[in-house]
């Protein structure tokens, strides 16, 4: 899944200018405000008109380090839809100050993948078509494969300027791996709890002398803080359901709590003194080197890691830890879902029902099957209903397909994703353990599967780091930690208090 863009703020006047000029572009007069309702019209129903010529379009991708118009799902899509599209990807840099010059200058886009914030901006200043009743009249898959829940984080203001393209379903992203090979040279257990996980990096820092677990960056540790009951922290969002309200996370009683332990750590020296200034690529590197013991790890980085180590240290030996329990005797792990793109379409793009049906017959069920992982016996095999990529073809030709995706079967396609998993042994063993030992224990952000909503697309990237500079300074104790109220208030009043009447209204309404 790839990270969402922050847009730089677009000049609305501009955009309106240049939609006014442009007019309504035929199709979103009289849009329809109601969500699309599903139907059960047969598969692929969006086909153009027999023996009509179709039109070709041009689309905007995110960023990505290979040409998307040699790609071999490039060309499949070509030849099986019948429609010509050719792509052009946003720079790796200023991404979002290219967007804006490129919709400022009504460069001809057919539909582009845009980020949550990116789709926020330009459908809140009229630059993209509301698609309600497109969608109703030609959207047969999508309505069938797109979830109502997706459908409603892709509403601004009552309309549906995009369509939401979710990822792999529900995942786990990381969890706490150990040197094994220590732990079983001590006698130590995996902890089950707080007070064990202290024990267990006390007597690595004494017997072992070294760090005995490792981080950077970010004060909030996934695998500590659920035990406090705080399950839900992210860039955007930090929101727990608490007696029907949201609740923001640096409110809830509990992180003061989490605070004063993660501080007890650090003044102990059973985490890493600089933890406040560790990059990621330290981190890895106080693990693999065998100057750390522990560290929170994503399953993605574990070829990255288990490699890097037994080269250092052959006899190695990695432990992924079951997640650790919370005061309730009871693990919670955060989970992650939700919408990951948009795929809009510009106010002034030609031929608006021909891209919805083309963007409909990407999502009939053949030919979306093939565009995600190929065809079996080439790219991909099937074993007791598990997709297994077939190497190296599958990388040669389909390492890059998801940059192709206009919306998922929601369905299916967490199945076939998997095969991207079992690409390397190390990776899906990581991966496989870390979502089966969350099972029954994942929580969601209550919203995962809301729209972008203004007020925290203003202030969230703000409070973010006010957060977390404020809260390195409790940890490491450059603050007294007493001063925790001085900080909420600042936080509220510089936009957390609008942020949560935000998140709350969306919530009511949806929940």
């Amino acid at each position: 899944m790839v990270k969402k863009s922050l847009l730089t703020v677009l000049s609305v006047t501009t955009l309106a200018a240049v939609v006014a000029a442009c007019g309504n572009g035929g199709s979103d007069k009289n849009a329809s405000s109601a969500s699309p309702s599903a139907s059960t019209s047969p598969s692929a129903s969006a086909s153009a008109t027999p023996n009509k010529p179709k039109p070709e379009f041009k689309a905007l991708l995110q960023y990505g380090r290979f040409d998307p118009n040699a790609e071999v799902v490039a060309k499949f899509l070509n030849e099986k839809t019948g429609y010509k599209v050719t792509y052009d990807m946003l720079p790796v840099e200023n991404p979002d100050d290219k967007l804006n010059l490129l919709m400022s200058s009504k460069e001809n886009y057919s539909f582009m993948l845009l980020g949550a914030t990116q789709y926020s901006k330009l459908a809140s200043s009229g630059a993209l078509e509301p698609i309600d009743e497109l969608v109703n009249k030609y959207g047969t898959n999508m309505k069938n494969v797109i979830s109502q829940k997706s459908w409603n984080g892709a509403k601004l203001n009552g309309k549906i300027y995009g369509i939401p393209q979710t990822g792999s379903g529900t995942t786990v992203n990381s969890d706490l791996i150990v040197r094994q090979d220590w732990m079983d040279e001590l006698g130590l257990k995996a902890p089950t709890n707080r007070d064990e996980l202290y024990n267990v990096l006390k007597t690595l820092k004494e017997k072992k002398n070294v760090i005995p677990l490792s981080g950077g960056k970010t004060p909030l540790v996934p695998e500590i803080l659920p035990t406090f009951g705080i399950t839900n922290v992210s860039t955007n969002t930090g929101w727990q359901d608490v007696n029907g309200k949201l609740v923001n996370a640096v409110e809830n009683p509990n992180m003061k709590k989490y605070l004063e332990f993660m501080k007890k750590l650090y003044s102990e020296k059973l985490i890493d003194q600089e933890w406040s200034i560790n990059q990621s690529n330290k981190v890895i590197e106080n693990f693999t080197s065998g100057k750390a013991a522990m560290i929170s790890n994503n399953w993605a980085n574990a070829p990255t890691v288990q490699n890097a180590l037994l080269k250092n240290t052959p006899n190695a030996k990695i432990t992924y830890l079951p997640f650790i329990n919370g005061d309730d005797g009871k693990p919670h792990v955060m989970g992650t879902a939700g919408i990951s793109f948009y795929v809009g379409i510009p106010k002034w793009a030609d031929n608006k029902e021909e891209i919805i049906k083309y963007l409909d017959l990407k999502l009939d069920k053949e030919i979306f099957k093939e565009a995600a992982i190929g065809k079996e016996g080439v790219h991909y095999k099937v074993e007791n209903g598990n997709f297994f990529p077939i190497l190296p073809k599958f990388n040669d030709e389909y390492n890059n397909a998801s940059t192709f995706l206009t919306g998922v079967d929601e369905t299916n396609y967490p199945i076939y994703w998997q095969a991207r998993v079992r690409k390397d042994p190390i990776l899906t063993d990581a991966f496989t353990k870390i979502q089966d030992m969350a099972k029954g224990s994942t929580q969601l952000d209550p919203l995962a599967f809301a729209p972008p909503l203004e007020a925290i697309g203003k202030y969230s990237q703000k409070l973010q780091k006010l957060m977390e500079d404020t809260f390195l300074k409790y940890i490491t104790g450059a603050e007294p930690l007493e001063n925790y109220d001085k900080f909420l208030a600042q936080w509220k009043a510089e936009g957390g208090d609008e942020m949560t009447k935000a998140a709350n209204e969306w919530y009511a309404s949806n929940k």
